[in-house]
């Protein structure tokens, strides 16, 4: 089988890693796997892992060219002439959508976060298969589009287990990470993800401000890259950590290729987002390292962080509540984490489950191209 997977490019994020993953997986199984975006970071992998990756501009926001990358993007469907067209984001599925229209290859959508209601994202939801990464998103996309239950596949990311293995990490860079940031004698409490408000640092700040006193080997580090257009953020936090004290507290690392080894050096992982994850991968690979975690109270993380057994939940910028969830995890070690990845969260089992879809998939039409000449705006 040949398949091409689509979204507006390859940098860090778990849709990206996704992709990567699933690539690599697909070309283990025999298929041919080849991804079309905009490039980034992580273009070579694909190619490492035995696909291919083919550079349009699938990012773009400008809706004047969006004609002529639909005509580039449907010649290159037409040479390839694969058996499934894989959309992981909006661009990219509304010039997919419009590029298949002639050539009527199997389509479909993954539905990857909680995307604001409008026609606009209404397109993530016009797969022939509409694959949801949680309960929840599946909820969403129901009550507000109204999608047929027979079309949505519940399939959650997957954990690469040998990726996140305790049994399996780079010691030389544990020790040299472990150095560079001094956490010899700390209680580490990590937080991954890109530098974003949506991510809610602040209340993660505010979190390890009220505890330094009784808790003074408590450091916090936050794991991410920071986009050009998140600067104005990324020194507003630092701002209030210099205004705190907290310059020995909270340490920014920026974005790191070896998380699995950066999770073995944690007590514990947070997650503070504001905007309720479409999964939270980083919680899952967390537990796989056997690392709790705490989490805000809503989305995809309800189906991960188990209030007790895997984790702690707290509300939404609560950092009171925040503080109490870390300290009761260093009072009270919980047990069996990696274990519930394994029943729940395997990469093997997001690939046999996404497999299965393609091989199930069978034509249909689509909604009606009106639609597209309905929405206005920008494209992303």
């Amino acid at each position: 089988m040949k398949i091409v997977q689509l979204l507006p490019e390859l940098n860090e994020g778990g849709v990206e890693r996704g992709v990567v993953e699933l690539s690599r997986e697909l070309v283990k199984l025999g298929h041919e796997s080849i991804v079309i975006s905009n490039g980034g970071k992580q273009a070579k992998q694909i190619a490492l892992d035995g696909g291919k990756h083919i550079q349009l501009d699938l990012c773009s926001k400008n809706l004047l060219t969006a004609p002529i990358r639909i005509l580039k993007l449907r010649r290159c469907l037409r040479e390839l002439n694969p058996d499934i067209i894989h959309a992981r984001s909006r661009v990219p599925a509304w010039l997919a959508w419009l590029a298949n229209k002639t050539l009527r290859i199997e389509f479909v959508t993954t539905v990857h976060g909680f995307n604001s209601v409008n026609p606009y994202s209404r397109v993530m939801t016009f797969g022939d298969r509409v694959i949801c990464v949680s309960g929840a998103i599946k909820t969403y996309i129901q009550q507000h589009y109204g999608v047929p239950d027979d079309i949505i596949y519940v399939i959650p990311r997957g954990i690469d287990l040998d990726t996140f293995n305790p049994d399996n990490l780079d010691d030389e860079f544990k020790q040299s990470f472990k150095a560079e940031y001094n956490l010899a004698g700390r209680f580490v409490v990590t937080s991954v993800g890109r530098i974003t408000q949506l991510k809610d640092y602040e209340t993660l700040i505010r979190a390890i401000d009220s505890l330094r006193t009784e808790f003074p080997e408590i450091l916090g580090l936050i794991v991410g890259g920071v986009h050009e257009d998140k600067m104005n953020y990324f020194q507003s936090l630092q701002k209030l950590i210099s205004s705190l004290g907290l310059k020995e507290n909270i340490l920014f690392t920026g974005s790191q290729a070896k998380v699995a080894e950066i999770y073995s050096l944690s007590d514990v992982v947070v997650s503070s987002s504001k905007k309720p994850e479409s999964f939270g991968r980083s919680a899952a690979e967390a537990l796989a390292m056997n690392v709790p975690v705490v989490a805000t109270a809503h989305g995809g993380m309800l189906d991960i962080v188990i209030e007790g057994e895997t984790g702690r939940l707290f509300q939404t910028g609560d950092s009171v509540g925040l503080a109490d969830c870390i300290i009761s995890l260093r009072d009270h070690r919980l047990s069996g984490l990696r274990a519930f990845v394994e029943d729940n969260f395997t990469l093997e089992n997001m690939v046999g489950k996404t497999y299965s879809v393609y091989k199930g998939l069978s034509c249909k039409e689509g909604p009606d191209v009106t639609l597209a000449n309905r929405i206005g705006g920008e494209l992303y």
